[in-house]
């Protein structure tokens, strides 16, 4: 049987007379979970997965062995629940869960709660299976994305850094070819300093080129294995290429991603979606509020993100998933400083 939790959230007793206090000690709701073998993973390390579960939902959880204590508002602690419910569910098929799946979880109740249609974190349907790891989605966003990736010729993604615009689409397009949906995976970043001036970079043509694609191929290590990964390069299996090597191909049955796509020149995004080939998808990621072309020596160009955007939304097979502040997946800090440069920019 485990201890009590310890955790440094102070229990609301209903003491202090406030009638905050006294609907929490009124509302109290107890839970057990049935295979105590997946407590420790289900917990977390000192508790730390309850910890985020009382913090997203403002409760209290006390765990005592296989049987937990909620206490709070009682949609509060039923959404809370829910949450251990699911992250059971996850554990029993054999997936994994950690901090960001525990987050990813309390998400997906608080906009079910407000009318949102998230699914489950555990739901099949939107995990996407690759060599090294089952991916699913950590937010309702999330989760129309990779429908969108599925269903639809042509994908645009688009909003700040740490949404998974492009690690979703790296795992979609490993997945589609590893199941044999399409025969290659080309990846594709327009070769701009991201507002430096690097000057000359010693080395052939790909040492030139690498240090600007290095975020494309640190999403194909966690897709996977090293080994793996450097033999479909040399087969020709997995292409990664700087935009530039894309103009007057024709790429078939190939699953083609274009990264940062806010540096593109509208010729250059026109291009690009004109080399789309027979069975083949295509997905366009980029953030417009971190467009470096002005600040590359490209003064007097504008990016084609928002154009191509504008001009295809509407068209029959072209999918366009936004994404916020609010579907950042990363460190918590990392929503908080997009969402303070938002609040700055609109000050």
């Amino acid at each position: 049987m485990t201890k009590p939790t310890q955790r440094t959230r102070k229990k609301t007793n209903g003491n202090d007379g406030s009638p905050h206090a006294r609907a929490r000690a009124e509302d109290v709701l107890t839970l057990d979970i049935e295979n105590t073998g997946h407590l420790a993973d289900l917990y977390g390390s000192h508790d730390r997965h309850l910890a985020l579960i009382e913090d997203a939902f403002d409760v209290y959880v006390a765990a005592r062995g296989n049987r937990l204590t909620f206490q709070g508002s009682r949609e509060a602690c039923r959404m809370a629940a829910a949450v251990i419910r699911e992250l059971a569910a996850r554990l029993e098929r054999g997936l994994t869960v950690g901090e960001g799946e525990v987050l990813a979880a309390c998400r997906m109740a608080l906009d079910r709660e407000n009318g949102g249609g998230a699914p489950s974190t555990s739901e099949e349907k939107y995990q996407i299976r690759t060599k090294k790891r089952v991916i699913s989605p950590r937010s309702p966003n999330q989760a129309a994305y990779i429908e969108a990736l599925r269903t639809h010729d042509l994908t645009f993604g688009l909003g700040p850094a740490g949404t998974g615009k492009t690690y979703l689409a790296v795992a979609v397009g490993t997945a589609m070819m590893l199941r044999g949906e399409v025969e290659r995976l080309v990846l594709s970043r327009p070769a701009v300093e991201a507002g430096e001036r690097l000057g000359f970079l010693p080395g052939d043509m790909r040492e030139k080129v690498d240090p600007y694609l290095r975020p494309l191929y640190d999403a194909l290590h966690d897709m996977l294995p090293a080994e793996q990964v450097v033999k479909k390069l040399e087969n020709g299996d997995i292409e990664v290429a700087p935009l530039a090597f894309m103009r007057g191909r024709t790429l078939n049955q190939s699953f083609v991603i274009l990264d940062e796509a806010q540096n593109c020149t509208p010729m250059q995004i026109k291009m690009f979606l004109t080399r789309l080939g027979e069975n083949s998808r295509m997905v366009v990621t980029g953030d417009p509020s971190q467009e470096d072309l002005s600040e590359v020596g490209m003064r007097g160009l504008v990016s084609g993100l928002p154009g191509a955007v504008k001009i295809l939304e509407h068209v029959d097979g072209v999918a366009v998933t936004r994404f916020s502040q609010a579907d950042v997946v990363r460190h918590p800090l990392v929503a908080r400083i997009v969402s303070a440069y938002e609040d700055h920019k609109n000050a």
